[in-house]
């Protein structure tokens, strides 16, 4: 008997607390799955509410309207089996995936394993269910899992397959972007069908979330681990597939080591087994398009997760335009780029704001890049407002030398300037710093840091340098001009000033924060590692001393393995010494 199925994965971008907009996407995608003749249809994890709705859970209207909206998609579900993801309230409060089946919810999986690692803190919120599902329908039986139930090795899944005898694992994720995370997730669904002989189809949640990024990258692996399908990255995406499960059936009868894994496998859960009703008719089905899938790597990866980013928290957050103070450097030249790419170049707007020490050269340099990404540019000098400043605190500095504090206070006129246009305009602040300077507070609180999003916050110096480099490869011209990316970074607050002046060269600098911030390595291993001893711990010492800095700075996207914010949580209040 041909034991044949029509999946379809909705790799969607929803919002978190858009329960209506969220709806309405959810109709959308099922009335394409309904057209194209497929039987099932799944969706990430949590898309009603959106992913991760924090502390709106806590909110018993949130759940409650939440599933109301639930029973209205269960309402109008007629032909395709829906399976989405809600926030459940029985007693207590779940993660929770609804199977949707004939105007019914037929039932509902509440997600097992609860991370709380990383920029996870699931525990917080949600109690963990108890028992794996497993549902069939056509002679097929399908395990349901979410997520970090099919990360977790030899639990759900593995109980789904050899306690259950699932042949199709269905996972709806809400899997977070950092470079390279596409490799990760791709061999952990390998080795989970590899491991249980089973097909997974796995659905992962696409775009931007304050400071996360979802990526999709969705993708169904067969019993031997090979790809069979997968969806576009950043990018909203439609993935049908056809699966038999008979090749899988006469594998795991021809393979011993099957039935000895099935044997030995201690499960520690009580699956839980439904039945759901055969279709009425088998639903005809469009012609299977071939699909063109590739996939980014590198440093053209980082900069669409960096595009997305932007392009989502701006618009999610009821922003059109954006404004960035353009200073001639390579920051400021990034962050620009990515803003047109992100939202055209009608929509952002650079300013340039020079002193008396600000150079020919960082002036021309800024024209130059304004008109290459052809965006408004205007000029507001700062010597005025700098002078005044000085005179008004003439008489109480009247004693003290100058120092770095007049320094800041350029920076800060600046911070104001911008705000004041965002105030004005309606214009959000986007700042420039990125991530070398935010570790070791090379910034200036209420200055360079005042904003609304700091969309390179996440990436380390050398990194930027990459990114203009691809942008312009990728462009066929020099659209950041050379001498932006040849000349010595500076922040041009003192003549003559460097950033090497108070910071080693970012080719050391960088690694070095790789090692204390992301891998949290002590003192004493990184200078084990060949690393110089001084120049450690007086990094170190930067990193921990400038935590309340970074408390105060906007949100930034998410980009390394670890980022300050969700990642890395310090007490700013805190003596004990790495």
């Amino acid at each position: 008997m041909n034991h044949q199925i029509r999946i379809a994965l909705a790799q969607t971008n929803t919002i978190v607390g858009d329960l209506e907009g969220n709806f309405r996407k959810i109709r959308e995608y099922t009335g394409k799955a309904e057209k194209a003749g497929a039987e099932i249809i799944i969706f990430p994890e949590l898309t009603i509410p959106g992913y991760p709705p924090e502390d709106l859970v806590l909110k018993q209207k949130f759940i409650s309207d939440n599933k109301v909206y639930l029973n209205r998609l269960a309402e109008t579900n007629k032909k395709a089996i829906t399976i989405i993801g809600f926030v459940d309230f029985d007693n207590d409060i779940y993660n929770a995936a609804a199977i949707l089946q004939q105007a019914k919810i037929a039932a509902t999986h509440h997600k097992i394993c609860l991370p709380n690692y990383s920029v996870f803190d699931e525990k917080r919120y949600f109690t963990p269910g108890k028992r794996p599902l497993i549902f069939e329908y056509n002679e097929i039986k399908f395990g349901l899992n979410i997520c970090e139930d099919i990360w977790v090795p030899d639990g759900v899944t593995e109980s789904q397959a050899f306690r259950g005898g699932a042949e199709i694992i269905l996972s709806l994720s809400a899997s977070p972007y950092f470079a390279n995370k596409r490799k990760d997730r791709l061999a952990m669904g390998m080795n989970r069908a590899r491991h249980t002989r089973t097909i997974v189809v796995y659905v992962n949640l696409i775009g931007g979330q304050d400071e996360l990024i979802f990526d999709g990258n969705s993708f169904v692996v067969d019993h031997r681990g090979e790809l069979l399908a997968e969806g576009r990255q950043f990018e909203e995406d439609f993935i049908l597939i056809d699966l038999d499960v008979n090749e899988l059936r006469d594998f795991r009868h021809k393979d011993p080591t099957f039935k000895l894994d099935k044997k030995e496998f201690n499960s520690k859960y009580e699956v839980e087994f439904i039945a759901l009703e055969a279709p009425l008719e088998e639903p005809e089905k469009s012609t299977l398009l071939k699909r063109t899938d590739s996939h980014l790597e590198g440093f053209e990866e980082i900069y669409q997760a960096l595009v997305l980013g932007t392009k989502d928290y701006v618009s999610k957050n009821g922003f059109t335009k954006v404004v960035i103070g353009l200073s001639g450097g390579i920051d400021s030249a990034l962050t620009a780029a990515l803003a047109v790419d992100a939202l055209g170049s009608k929509n952002v707007i650079g300013i340039m704001m020079p002193s008396e020490i600000t150079s020919e050269t960082s002036t021309r340099d800024a024209e130059v890049l304004a008109a290459n990404l052809e965006i408004r540019s205007d000029t507001i000098p700062i010597k005025k407002a700098f002078d005044a400043y000085q005179e008004t605190l003439k008489e109480v500095f009247k004693d003290s030398p100058q120092d770095i504090t007049e320094e800041n206070l350029q920076a800060r006129i600046r911070g104001n300037l911008l705000m004041a246009l965002s105030n004005k305009f309606g214009w959000l602040v986007l700042t420039t710093g990125n991530k070398s300077e935010t570790s070791v507070g090379y910034s200036t609180l209420y200055g360079d840091t005042a904003g609304g999003f700091a969309v390179i916050k996440d990436v380390p110096k050398t990194w930027v340098y990459k990114l203009c480099e691809y942008k312009n490869q990728t462009a066929g011209k020099e659209l950041i001009p050379s001498s932006i990316l040849t000349k010595a970074p500076t922040a041009e607050l003192r003549p003559g000033q460097t950033d090497q002046d108070s910071l080693p060269s970012y080719e050391l600098l960088d690694p070095i924060l790789e090692e204390f911030v992301e891998k949290d390595k002590s003192v004493k291993e990184i200078i084990e590692q060949g690393y110089p001893r001084d120049i450690v711990k007086e990094i170190a010492r930067l990193v921990d001393k400038n935590e309340y800095k970074r408390r105060q700075a906007p949100p930034g996207i998410k980009i390394t393995h670890k980022a300050f914010g969700k990642d890395r949580r310090m007490p700013i209040t805190n003596r004990f010494k790495t």
